[in-house]
């Protein structure tokens, strides 16, 4: 992407950050001449094959278990036309725009690579769509993660016939035929292949894959601040945190995370006093094994990268077309188990980080458990339940994401007569995976209410906390999170720091003091 916020689509391939640009920073995309060449290479090697005698695969064939079908020239229209109004048999919910865009632009990163034989007009007219900031209507079910997103991406070929509806560049939802006419582009009318290229993609669940290792890395930086923060107020020791000791045991994540709450705490005052009034030998595991936890995660998150990078770089379509050798050939790689995989894995490590966050926000509120601070950090505990029930909110949170950390990759139910008869479920990974990485948003914004108060609180006994840790109440107080106090409506406390959280300024508050965190 360059300084005019554009995304230029090779025949290589795109970036994640490419990706993110175009989903959530609506981006402009253009493709580029060597994309174009290749398109209009790899269609006239289908145009050959189209006059061809011999059946062809998704070029003069019914499709599924409907293959055996060879289709006369003059019903090919209607066979590619048919095929996308058919499968956009979406249903339920309306699914996020920044997910949509993304799917949109992933197809047509696989379209410009090449191998799959449409034509450039078709290309264009995706990204005409994409700039005009149409966004047709996808529904949360319809996808098994195997032989494409074949629902959610016949939604959006459809809006590239002149069909169904789409949100406008205003928001507001209308058939996708009015929006064409005021924005453009001009319905295309598709040929051979090409309704079945666009519809057999991993772009849908690939394109949450890529949204949400955006989130997750602004997440596990955030949870380390949070952990630093919750050490400091139960006066725990920092030294557990010492780099030669995240040495013995080598994962680059554990290291990464014991850094970042090293940066947070330097300067603090109110480390190391375990061994004051109720001397501890050690912490709670919840505070002494963050780094470990997150750190595991974060080796997690960088097994997630390494899959969506494959992945990018990919054209999955079937049939595809090999320039090298003229020829269209069926094959698997529409199927979506490495990425189906990687989105269950990281819901399990999201849901770990958001368990061991809860727990350590319990241990700042018991009064049993918290080395002198009042009990649920109340102002006049009785009289005042402090930040009990947000810790009932968070532990409801954390529960739904234990639910949601059953891999859905294990799952499969045969479809199409049985032709495909083992599926990914990638998409309803990505779709939980989403829910997810909302929750621990959540999870992490209250355990920094509850840390945040309590190094307050520290602080009005006389023990100062760290520059850093100064700086992110300081900053938290300014975006509505309020201090101690008595009892006050605290719904909107707990937005504000979801907000804080969600929008990068609970990092932005630490990183002013600490430099770059990891």
């Amino acid at each position: 992407m360059d300084m005019q916020n554009r995304v230029v689509i090779g025949p290589s391939g795109t970036t994640a950050e490419d990706v993110v640009a175009v989903a959530r920073g609506l981006a402009r995309v253009e493709l580029s001449d060597e994309a174009l060449a290749a398109l209009a290479a790899a269609r006239r090697i289908v145009d050959d094959l189209a006059a061809a005698p011999d059946p062809v695969y998704g070029v003069s064939t019914g499709f599924g278990a409907l293959a055996v079908r060879h289709i006369p020239a003059g019903l090919r229209v209607q066979l590619q036309r048919n095929i996308v109004r058919s499968h956009a048999a979406g249903m339920g919910p309306r699914v996020e725009r920044e997910v949509v865009r993304a799917l949109m632009f992933l197809r047509l990163k696989t379209l410009a690579s090449g191998r799959t034989g449409v034509r450039p007009e078709v290309a264009r007219a995706m990204a005409d769509l994409l700039n005009a900031r149409i966004t047709p209507v996808v529904h949360e079910y319809g996808s098994l993660g195997c032989s494409g997103d074949l629902a959610p991406l016949s939604h959006c070929a459809l809006a590239l016939m002149g069909e169904g509806e789409a949100e406008g560049p205003d928001g507001r939802v209308r058939p996708v035929a009015e929006l064409l006419a005021e924005h453009g582009p001009a319905p295309v009318e598709l040929r051979e292949k090409e309704g079945l290229a666009l519809l057999n993609g991993t772009d849908g669940m690939l394109g949450m894959l890529v949204l949400a290792c955006d989130d997750l890395a602004r997440l596990f930086t955030c949870a380390d601040i949070t952990a630093a923060l919750t050490l400091e107020a139960l006066l725990g020791t920092d030294r557990v945190l010492a780099p030669e000791l995240h040495a013995v045991r080598p994962h680059p994540g554990q290291a990464a995370s014991a850094a970042n709450m090293l940066k947070v705490l330097a300067g603090s005052g109110l480390t190391g006093h375990h061994q004051d009034d109720a001397p501890r030998v050690q912490d709670a595991y919840s505070v002494r094994c963050a780094p470990q936890v997150a750190g595991a995660g974060r080796d997690t998150l960088a097994h997630a990268r390494t899959v969506a990078e494959r992945e990018l770089a990919a054209a999955v379509d079937n049939p595809v077309v090999l320039p090298e050798t003229g020829r269209v050939e069926s094959n698997g790689n529409f199927h979506g188990a490495p990425v189906a995989y990687v989105l269950d894995f990281l819901a399990i490590a999201a849901a770990d980080l958001a368990s061991i966050s809860e727990r350590r926000t319990d241990r700042l509120l018991d009064r049993n458990r918290s080395h002198g601070l009042p009990p649920f950090l109340a102002g006049d505990a009785g009289v005042d339940s402090g930040l009990m029930i947000a810790q009932y909110t968070q532990a409801a949170l954390v529960s739904e994401m234990k639910r949601l950390a059953v891999p859905a990759s294990v799952d499969s139910i045969p479809s199409s007569a049985m032709q495909e008869d083992h599926v990914s479920m990638g998409w309803s990974a990505a779709r939980k995976l989403r829910t997810a990485v909302d929750g621990l948003t959540r999870v992490v914004a209250v355990e920094l209410c509850a840390a945040a108060r309590a190094v307050e609180l520290r602080a009005a006994d006389g023990l100062t906390p760290s520059p850093a840790a100064s700086a992110v109440v300081a900053a938290a107080r300014e975006a509505g999170v309020r201090g101690p106090g008595e009892d006050r409506y605290l719904a909107p406390e707990l937005a504000a720091a979801e907000a804080f959280v969600r929008g990068g300024g609970l990092v932005a508050a630490a990183e002013a003091v600490t430099g770059p965190l990891a």
